[in-house]
Parts: C-alpha cells; structure tokens; sequence
C-alpha cells in the first residue's frame, strides 16, 4: 500500500510508533541544525571542532552496529527504544542547562553528539526489528512507506522550522523543545500495547564474535538479501563521493549560487516524499522484485544529470534538479522495499545484527569513498572525481541482476508465516 489512511491507521500501536517517530524525527533535524550554531555562537568553534562535531553524529553508529545488534535482538524491543528517547532527552537538556547556569564546553557538545548519535544508531535498529512485530509482516511496504514519508517531511522542514525557531527563541531555548520532542516520543512507545514473543535462547550468546558472524550469515548469507546488502555496499562507497564534492562541484565547478543550490537541494526532499507513495504501488504493479531493481537502477541512472552538468554546465542548474527529482525518489522506493522485504524474510531473532551489519558498512565505506574521492578531485579535478562516484553508483545495480529477484513476486518469504505480531489486527492491542 501506499502511504495514504489506509488500515494502519486504525492500528492504534502503529499510529503511536508513528506519531514517536514523527515526533522524534523533527527532533533529529533540529539537534542537527542547532549543535553546530550553539558551538560556533556559544563556544566560538573553529572548523576544525566543527568538524569533529559533526563527525561525532555519525561515526557512533559503526560502534552501535558492530557490538549493539546481539544486544537488541536479545531483549524486547520497546523498552529499549524508550531508553534511547529518555536517554536524547536527557543529553540534549543538559545543553541549555549548561548554557543558563554554568560555563558550555565544545566538550560537552561533543558529548551531547556523541551520545545522541550512538543512541539514534541504537534506535534504528530496535525500530527495524520492532515494526514486524507490530504490524505484521504482510504490512511492511506499507507501515515503511509511511514512516519513510514522515522522515522526508521533517527533511524539507525540519532545518526551515529549526531556523525559524533559533531566531525566535535563540538556539538553547530550541534545544529545550528538541529534548521535549524526544521525551513525548518515549511516551507513546511506552503506551504501546504490542507483547513480543519470547526469542529463541539458542540464539541467546554473549559473545560479540558470534554475533558479527550470525549478523554477516544473516545478510550476505541469504540469496536475495544478500545481493541487497552488495548492492548498498557499493552505493554507500559511491555516496562518499557525493557527501564530500557534491557542493563543491556546484559552487565552484558549475558556479551555482548557495540560495539557488539550497533550492536544488530542497527538490530532493519533495522527491523523497513522492517515492515513498510510490513504492507500494510499483509493488503491486510491476512485481515486487522487479519494481526493487527498477528504483534501484533509475535512482543510480539519475546520476548521470551530474555527468551532463559537468559537460554543459550552462545547465547545470537543470540537470542537477533533475538528479534530485528523479534520484532521491527512486532511492527512497528502493530503500522502502529492500527494508520490507529484509524485515520479511530474515528471523526477528537476528534482525538488528543484520541491520547493524548495514550500519559498519555504511560508517566505514562512506568516509573511505569520501576519501577516495578528495585524493582524486586533487590529482585530477573535482568533475572527474564526480564522473566515477557516478560510474560506482552504476556498478551498484548489478548485485541485484538476478533471475530470483526478478521474479520476486511477494516479500513474505513462503515459510514465513503471515503475522509476528501479538494482537496486530487492526485497531487491535494486545495487553
């Protein structure tokens, strides 16, 4: 389904899931937005401790991924997710609570994004392992495509709503709201109903060896999300090209204006919104296997409007709104549908160290294709380097060329049975 009303509207867990995490989801763009304005206004941060700030968001989640799956699968999910919340709410009030009664430190903003970024990782991988619980496994395209289309409206609003917000309210009093956000969503995933089945205990192993092997056995091991997992391999070392020279490349090579590429920028967001209407309905149309390949390959394909906007760049402008229009859209469909049918077929038990296993490749290879690309920007230019971001991308599609996936009709795997959930009906709970 796509993400219109639909049943899961009236499944009274889900609408709360959904409402933490629309919640949660403004609150994750405005700490984003605000740590770095709080550290260059308060703290007076050179770019080099911007920087690492910046930094300190993501790179916790290698850690999370690496040593945090076996930990979520081993344990009721909604608890942990509640930790996580309260945790945020906590780090992200100890800011302007700084800020009012005693001196704030670039170290303890450090602190603050460190911490909220290790236990946004640990969020999202109890979420992932939570949703088929909740509601089913038959229910994913369309539970997912409503989270997804949640998160792209906070991405074209949330920085808008933050910056309006900060000259306001100033940017502490924005962080005592953002803290607000995180406890309101701890409050209605407490106020869930859904009871989650005992797991397994020969899964039950303490050892962070064995559960780096079941998570690479779970996701390279299976024949189909295995090919996913290459597949988003290979995009996140191309997306390290675009994440380092993408801005680069439009202010300086192409001469595009930062108003005029925020605008650009923007486009994707509403793509990002149209792809998770999409996703559910291509599904249905086309097949399940083949719409995953077909979004897969036209967001890698959008690509190439950066390969003609190094070649024309009179109409850079142009082609670059053209890969955001097409590119994002079609990823988000892809990501909607690469994480349902994962969500499907893998056993809950070992659902977060597969997700984590995601997590390590995306923390590692990213920076690493980043690097890659600098080196090269520097030996040859900044287009060149673009140009084989864009060739890597290609390549991505590839893993997923497959004669089992193309005819991939449905993500319920055949020995699956048609609802984890314990009191998922709608509007149902279970108690």
């Amino acid at each position: 389904m796509s993400p219109s009303l639909g049943p899961l509207a009236r499944h009274r867990d889900f609408v709360h899931l959904w409402a933490a995490q629309t919640v949660s989801a403004f609150g994750s763009r405005i700490t984003r937005t605000a740590l770095p304005v709080i550290a260059i206004v308060m703290v007076d941060a050179d770019p080099i401790e911007l920087a690492i700030l910046g930094s300190l968001a993501l790179v916790p989640g290698i850690a999370v991924g690496l040593l945090a799956g076996g930990f979520v699968d081993r344990r009721a999910k909604r608890p942990v997710l509640v930790a996580t919340d309260l945790v945020r709410a906590l780090s992200v009030f100890s800011v302007p609570l700084a800020a009012w009664y005693w001196r704030l430190s670039i170290e303890q903003l450090y602190v603050v994004a460190g911490v909220v970024g290790a236990c946004s990782a640990l969020f999202q991988l109890a979420d992932s392992a939570y949703l088929p619980v909740v509601i089913g496994r038959e229910r994913l395209i369309d539970g997912n495509s409503k989270l997804q289309a949640t998160d792209a409206v906070a991405e074209i609003g949330g920085p808008g709503v933050t910056g309006v917000l900060i000259q306001a309210l100033t940017a502490p009093v924005t962080l005592v709201i953002d803290a607000l956000s995180y406890a309101v969503s701890a409050l209605l995933i407490y106020r869930m109903r859904t009871i989650e089945k005992p797991l397994d205990s020969a899964h039950a192993t303490p050892s962070i060896v064995d559960d780096l092997r079941i998570g690479v056995r779970a996701g390279f091991g299976h024949p189909i999300v295995g090919r996913t997992f290459w597949a988003i391999a290979i995009d996140d070392l191309s997306g390290g090209f675009f994440m380092g020279l993408y801005t680069l490349l439009a202010l300086q090579t192409l001469g595009i204006d930062v108003a005029t590429l925020g605008i650009v920028i923007g486009l994707g967001g509403v793509s990002a919104l149209g792809g998770a209407f999409i996703a559910g309905a291509l599904s249905r149309r086309f097949g399940f296997g083949r719409a995953m390949i077909a979004t897969f390959a036209i967001g890698k394909s959008a690509g190439l409007s950066i390969v003609a906007a190094t070649l024309l760049p009179s109409l850079g402008v142009m082609w670059l709104s053209v890969g955001q229009l097409v590119g994002d859209g079609a990823l988000v469909a892809f990501s909607i549908l690469a994480g349902s049918y994962r969500q499907a077929v893998l056993p809950l038990e070992v659902m977060a160290r597969a997700n984590g296993l995601l997590q390590v490749l995306a923390g590692i290879l990213t920076p690493v294709g980043g690097l890659v690309a600098g080196v090269l920007a520097t030996a040859t230019s900044v287009a060149t380097a673009m140009q084989v971001g864009v060739a890597i991308g290609l390549l991505a599609v590839i893993p997923l060329l497959r004669r089992a996936i193309v005819e991939l009709r449905t993500p319920v795997a055949e020995d699956a049975p048609p609802s984890e959930a314990v009191g998922d009906s709608v509007g149902g709970t279970a108690h």
